[in-house]
């Protein structure tokens, strides 16, 4: 059952540092090979870079819940949710609302 699992390709699980813009302020954000390659597909559906599409998705949960308490994780529960609704793009938000309380779990509401 596993085999499937252990023979996937290392490079997809290898992590990726990227330099992204968020509010006009350069963080960086590291992310296994495959969710940048999943992230470049949600966002060029959008008609985002990826970059842009970060943004999108960080001002988006910032309306909606306050603060972004795990941006990676976010990410990665994003990319989940976008292949568990069979690679359907959605906008940032509609992403963001699939799932409202699983989706963002590294995201607080603002008190």
């Amino acid at each position: 059952m596993c085999n499937i699992y252990v023979s996937t390709d290392p490079s997809l699980y290898e992590c990726q540092t990227r330099s992204v813009r968020i509010q006009g302020v350069v963080t960086s954000v590291r992310l296994e090979n495959e969710f940048w390659s999943i992230l470049e597909e949600i966002a060029a559906g959008e008609g985002y870079g990826v970059p842009q599409f970060i943004n999108q998705v960080y001002e988006e949960v910032i309306l909606r819940r306050g603060e972004v308490n795990n941006l990676a994780s976010l990410l990665r529960v994003i990319c989940t949710v976008f292949l568990a609704n069979g690679r359907e793009s959605a906008a940032p938000a509609q992403l963001i609302a699939l799932a409202p309380n699983r989706a963002v779990s590294g995201v607080r509401r603002s008190a």
